[in-house]
């Protein structure tokens, strides 16, 4: 079965469910005792902007949900950024955008610094056959969890001495609602993750990651086929997916069925 043609409710549930799971997930590391990585959370209207103190990097200093409903808060999440004196990235969706809209960004200071895919597709209802080198198992425990932060670390360029951040940052997923861990292995070897995040019947995949020498065999696009099982196992009817403009991620999603939705503008501060 294919995907429904894109209309403007089921944009708005695509973009709700990104908001959803970053806030989720931002909420959790702001949830550790004394919340040491300085997570604030800022909601306005219809936008949310995240900022993390001790990370300086855009995902985690974002602005999810601004539209044309939202340009009167404009000003106020401007200043919540410079009060902090961190960069941030805006998210900009087609759906939600005015050519009036864009001028006043960049009359703000405000410009396009790139793309970003947007993806949807249908839950599988089949388990998956997968090849006979590849086994995945659900993340249910902290000895199974400090693998999963392994991999994560690693296969996002990090050292391995970066490891404690990725288990203190994330540990909070494995018992917290709506959150779903799993790892693959290659000939029994741990070798890759995925995960995905359940909200009002839409599954996100929300992070992947693969060791480097395991990288083009096949790997993420079981662990694709297996969140999609599962998100049919979670009674959802939409799963939901994000992938740099034309990567290979968006490429596994798109042949196993998914759509994309739509490519959106990533906004960012001039001269910063």
């Amino acid at each position: 079965m294919r995907p429904p043609v894109l209309n403007e409710t089921l944009a708005a549930r695509i973009q709700q469910s990104e908001a959803a799971f970053m806030t989720s997930r931002i909420s959790s590391i702001g949830e550790r005792i004394g919340n040491p990585e300085g997570v604030e959370i800022l909601k306005v209207g219809r936008t949310t902007a995240f900022y993390i103190k001790t990370m300086p990097w855009g995902l985690f200093n974002s602005v999810k949900g601004f539209s044309n409903e939202d340009i009167g808060h404009l000003e106020e999440i401007l200043t919540f950024y410079r009060e902090r004196e961190r960069r941030f990235q805006m998210d900009i969706q087609p759906a939600s955008s005015s050519t009036q809209m864009l001028r006043i960004l960049t009359g703000k200071g405000l410009f396009q610094e790139g793309f970003h895919s947007v993806l949807y597709g249908l839950p599988r209802a089949e388990r998956p056959e997968l090849p006979a080198s590849i086994t995945i198992q659900p993340i249910e425990n902290e000895a199974e969890f400090d693998v999963y932060a392994g991999i994560h670390c690693v296969g996002a360029g990090m050292s391995l001495d970066d490891k404690h951040h990725f288990v203190n940052n994330n540990i909070g997923l494995l018992y917290r609602p709506g959150w779903k861990l799993f790892l693959a292995r290659w000939n029994d070897i741990p070798a890759a993750v995925g995960v995905i995040h359940i909200h009002d019947g839409t599954a996100s995949l929300a992070l992947a990651a693969t060791l480097p020498e395991y990288r083009r065999k096949g790997l993420q696009t079981a662990l694709l086929q297996w969140r999609l099982h599962e998100a049919h196992h979670a009674g959802c009817n939409l799963v939901a997916g994000q992938a740099s403009f034309g990567s290979s991620s968006q490429h596994n999603m798109e042949r196993l069925g998914m759509n994309l939705a739509w490519t959106r503008a990533v906004w960012g501060p001039i001269g910063n």
